[in-house]
């Protein structure tokens, strides 16, 4: 089930990632993390009503909170780091938050066998490799590189913060809406004072623009909160070091996705590194 549950979240991520790509290509990338959260913290409001969910509040919750704080400040920093630097290394680089999670699960006294061992090695190369890393080019600014790397290490802390803010299905709704609100709140003040320095909240065609990619956007939000749900079980219900590797997975569901929807060729190395995980992916599953 762990294996299923963090598959499902590397493929809800990618297309989370694929769809806000796109959005923010046309309208700033704080306007569409705050809109595409709120949406989302709607839905999981009725959802916690719903199902009895407010009755899980808990210290736990604790967790949710500071998942909701990092969340939107290591996307913001991968945001930076992608307006600086090449995206072929900022890209693959910001998978290795993967290393957070898998780190923790071993201090926690968790051994992948010998194939698993395997497994995640051959799986962590093949999602660097299938960001498309570039390996010839003008230097990256060292700026870019710390940026990208404060990224991961936030997407890596928020799926270990993420699973242990709940043990049970409504406290999970609870959690993942209280992530949320927290999302909202910090995304906000960043677009607040983005705005008062200057920056735009809206795009060139005004807020009609963003009525008309309300769908597109609660999609990007909804997958987005379904895929830390997933991994959220996944990590509850068998080893972190192999649910953290498969749900990293996403580089390789949004190249394809870029690949499928928008006929992007994939480069020999994003080809190869999709091959490996997929490897990496058998392994793990089978170990």
């Amino acid at each position: 089930m762990t294996a299923l549950f963090a598959l499902a979240t590397s493929l809800l991520w990618g297309l989370a990632d694929f769809g806000g790509g796109l959005l923010t290509r046309r309208m700033p990338a704080l306007t569409v993390v705050v809109v595409s959260q709120a949406i989302t913290a709607v839905v999981l409001g009725v959802t916690v009503t719903a199902t009895g969910g407010w009755g899980e509040a808990g210290p736990r919750l604790w967790y949710a909170v500071a998942a909701g704080v990092v969340g939107p400040v290591a996307m913001l920093c991968f945001y930076q780091a992608l307006a600086l630097g090449p995206m072929g290394v900022v890209s693959p680089l910001g998978s290795l938050g993967v290393a957070v999670p898998v780190g923790i699960g071993l201090i926690a006294g968790e051994r992948p066998d010998l194939l698993q061992g395997a497994g995640v090695a051959v799986a962590v190369a093949g999602i660097v490799m299938a960001g498309g890393p570039q390996l010839r080019g003008a230097p990256v600014q060292r700026r870019a590189i710390l940026l990208t790397l404060v990224a991961a290490f936030g997407f890596g802390a928020v799926m270990s913060l993420i699973a242990e803010a709940s043990t049970t299905v409504t406290g999970l709704f609870l959690a993942l809406f209280v992530q949320r609100v927290t999302n909202v709140v910090v995304g906000g003040g960043a677009l607040y004072v983005s705005v008062r320095r200057g920056g735009r909240a809206l795009p060139e065609d005004g807020g009609a623009a963003v009525r008309a990619a309300l769908p597109a956007l609660a999609f990007v939000g909804l997958a987005d909160v379904a895929a830390n749900g997933t991994y959220s079980v996944a990590a509850q219900h068998g080893p972190v070091t192999v649910a953290a590797v498969l749900a990293s997975l996403y580089p390789v569901v949004t190249a394809l996705a870029a690949r499928g929807f928008l006929k992007e060729r994939l480069r020999g190395v994003q080809a190869a590194g999709a091959g490996l995980a997929l490897v990496g992916t058998v392994l793990l599953a089978t170990g």
